[in-house]
């Protein structure tokens, strides 16, 4: 998407979750010149690791605001990272895992959506990815290009003519690419938080979908990815 503001207010709302996706794109946004505000959303997980990633990660990139919004998924559950199902520790599969939490990324958005409205900000970002990714249909282009209109058809500040803009910078990036993006923009990678399966000790399981995902992007760009790993 665009990295243009869509109006002269240079504030966003970064969707912020504390992995590695969400960590480059909102340094990505500061980059642009916006100011941040970050959302954090507790949605209950079944670990809190990222969520106290995300809080360091807000507070080195500077972010004017961090919000963290509590949202109880678990009494939905119908996913391994919100309810009790064992997470997958066998590879990236074709199919959508059991770690897709329904409709997760359409509910993100839609709260991003209502705090930049109230903000004034007309510009979001969010770390999605087509590529290398575990196939969730809430981080396909398609669906970013529909909210993108739906947030002007739903608002006020759209049906006003000031639509907003959703910026997914990282939507066709690999994960090398993603993890050479941490050293171009300054960031250490180490901050952020990737695993879905968090051990006792405090490692990274190192077989998770999302940990295979992140390890491989690593070795690809040849750098060294400074997760401690379980496996």
């Amino acid at each position: 998407m665009s990295s243009s503001s869509s109006t002269t207010n240079r504030e966003a709302v970064v969707l912020l979750s504390g992995g590695l996706d969400s960590m480059v794109s909102a340094a990505m946004a500061r980059e642009a010149g916006f100011g941040i505000n970050a959302l954090t959303i507790d949605y209950n997980q079944r670990h809190r690791r990222e969520i106290e990633a995300a809080k360091v990660i807000a507070a080195r990139l500077g972010a004017r605001r961090h919000v963290i919004l509590p949202l109880d998924l678990r009494q939905f559950g119908g996913s391994a990272l919100t309810d009790e199902i064992a997470v997958p520790k066998d590879g990236v599969g074709q199919d959508i895992p059991v770690t897709y939490v329904p409709a997760r990324n359409l509910v993100f958005l839609s709260l991003t959506l209502a705090w930049a409205e109230a903000l004034g900000a007309r510009d979001i970002f969010i770390g999605v990815n087509a590529l290398d990714y575990s196939g969730y249909p809430d981080c396909r282009p398609e669906f970013i290009a529909a909210f993108e209109q739906l947030g002007s058809l739903a608002t006020k500040a759209g049906a006003e003519g000031t639509p907003f803009k959703i910026h997914a910078p990282l939507q066709y990036h690999s994960k090398a690419q993603i993890a050479l993006e941490t050293q171009r923009l300054g960031l250490d990678p180490g901050l952020s938080w990737s695993c879905y399966d968090p051990q006792p000790d405090g490692s990274a399981c190192g077989l998770c979908d999302s940990c295979r995902l992140r390890k491989a992007g690593f070795a690809e760009a040849g750098l060294v990815d400074p997760t401690p790993y379980a496996a």
